[in-house]
């Protein structure tokens, strides 16, 4: 009887490192291991300078590491050539960011829309499946309002529409709200929640305890390094808050 293999987790880090250039040279990463299996939701917390932003911009494919090896979906895209990483990035990771990246002169529909530009999604698919999404974030009544239209927490639902759109492995989420207020965040959060609930797999960088809490395991980095499991900022996957 032939025992089916395992999935491939969508992120594995293996020993990677990162030195800005100098002069003098900074080192921003040390040797970080970091496995993310497929329906994961991870928290990644911290200090500011700790090193978040750094794991971010690699993981997500926009920096490169100064040594070790990143695979994403079992592919090896820390040394690939620019059109493999860039081609990687457009169809694997969804993108949402704190200050949510939306082009002004765009309506929601068409700002979703550009996701499947930059993944080479046919012109004839592209709105039916920007609608959706819109829907799957509960703003398909805003499909043809502008950003300026929209309050805060309505502009990060279509960014979180434009970085579902293409169906990633990943979505990457650096400070989803941190320009959000209380109650919005916590809407925000139970959207996340609820993506995860659905299948989605999501890794998202985050000074909020709160929003870190609805996560399945908490990971923190300071100086640097990741924090070994049982230390003080290491939550294991599992394990729930008691409040």
């Amino acid at each position: 009887m032939t025992t089916a293999a395992p999935p491939l987790p969508v992120i594995r880090l293996s020993g990677i490192g990162y030195t800005y250039p100098g002069p003098p040279p900074v080192r921003a990463l040390e040797h970080l291991d970091l496995v993310i299996a497929r329906g994961e939701h991870v928290a990644i917390t911290g200090p500011s300078g700790s090193g978040k932003s750094t794991l971010l911009n690699l993981v997500g494919l926009l920096d490169r590491p100064t040594e070790g090896t990143i695979e994403v979906d079992g592919l090896e895209v820390g040394t690939a050539p620019e059109r493999s990483r860039a081609g990687v990035r457009a169809s694997r990771i969804g993108f949402v960011f704190q200050s949510f990246h939306l082009l002004a002169h765009r309506t929601a529909a068409e700002n979703v829309m550009l996701a499947q530009i930059y993944a080479g999604v046919p012109r004839r698919r592209r709105r039916a499946a920007a609608l959706a999404a819109l829907a799957e974030v509960g703003l398909a009544h805003r499909a043809g309002a502008l950003p300026t239209a929209l309050s805060g927490g309505e502009r990060q639902r279509v960014a979180i529409a434009r970085a579902l759109v293409n169906r990633p492995s990943l979505l990457l989420c650096d400070e989803p709200t941190g320009n959000l207020d209380t109650a919005t965040t916590g809407e925000l959060s139970d959207l996340l929640g609820g993506l995860h609930a659905a299948g989605a797999t999501l890794l998202v960088i985050t000074h909020n305890p709160a929003v870190a809490r609805r996560a399945q395991r908490t990971i923190m980095i300071r100086d640097g390094n990741l924090v070994p499991p049982g230390e003080p900022g290491s939550r294991p996957r599992g394990e729930r808050d008691a409040r």
